[in-house]
């Protein structure tokens, strides 16, 4: 019999379609591998009211992470897994703020865990993340941040994005690090210095006394690096970004493929 693995999902462009959909085949071949006794885990860059709807979907009863790695919970069981929060220090979070301003960005969130700041109301980017969940205020951001935020969004000009994120690594890079989301966005994020999701995978790992050798996972883009790295069979979809591909131990075929539903179907050896 095969020992239990943990089996991690990155969302976007990896379990779900270009329309945000899981698809049958993905959904059907994520069940067997839990009938089989495997751990399905989600690792997100997405905070967790836009990541919920999918972990119901699945029927999923593990922990998770969200904001890549900045907030790490089990959203059955907080009694056993300690939701492990490591926002960003507010002064630092304004100091980044002041600079996209100057820079006259389309857009910024503020994320502190489900709840979110917006700089503009309906513009740009907000539409796509919120939801329809209203954000706390909009506004002036310096003035309304009170709290440590769990992240930044930031969506800048298309023609300033190069620049924007140079002036912050070189301003901010032993404090911060930042991400980009592919189209049709191109948004920064912004999380504490450390965070990604190897950090949340390696806790879920403690936690199910399972070892990096039997965690396969699945992802697309840069916010996967050090997750894909992390695991013991890191397996990179066919739409992946040319360095996710250059460090994975395998690659299957993309997200529109059902690439997910395929390897694992091969790897545990079941038909779909």
């Amino acid at each position: 019999m095969v020992q239990p693995h943990i089996i991690a999902v990155d969302l976007d462009g990896t379990l779900l379609t270009d329309d945000k959909n899981i698809s049958l085949k993905n959904r059907t071949a994520l069940a067997k591998v839990r009938e089989l006794g495997h751990k399905v885990v989600i690792a997100t860059g997405r905070p967790y009211r836009a990541s919920k709807a999918y972990y119901e979907e699945l029927f999923l009863d593990t922990p998770m992470v969200n904001f890549n790695g900045a907030f790490i919970h089990h959203p059955k069981n907080e009694k056993d897994f300690q939701p492990i929060h490591t926002p960003l220090n507010k002064n630092l979070a304004k100091t980044i703020i002041e600079t996209c301003e100057s820079f006259q960005v389309q857009n910024i969130m503020v994320e502190i865990m489900d709840e979110y700041y917006l700089r503009y109301l309906n513009k740009g980017f907000a539409d796509a993340f919120t939801l329809g969940q209203s954000p706390v205020d909009y506004g002036n951001l310096h003035q309304l941040l009170n709290d440590d935020p769990t992240s930044i969004l930031i969506h800048p000009e298309e023609n300033n994005e190069q620049q924007l994120r140079a002036l912050l690594k070189e301003a901010h890079a032993e404090v911060i690090d930042q991400r980009s989301w592919g189209a049709p966005w191109h948004v920064i994020e912004i999380v504490k210095a450390g965070l990604n999701k190897a950090v949340g995978l390696k806790e879920i790992s403690q936690y199910f006394q399972i070892p990096k050798e039997r965690i396969i996972a699945f992802g697309d883009e840069d916010n996967d690096l050090e997750m894909i790295e992390y695991a013991g069979c890191g397996v990179a979809m066919g739409n992946a970004i040319h360095e996710l591909k250059s460090i994975a131990n395998e690659q299957t075929s993309t997200n529109e493929e059902h690439g997910i539903a395929e390897f694992l179907s091969e790897r545990f050896r079941f038909e779909l």
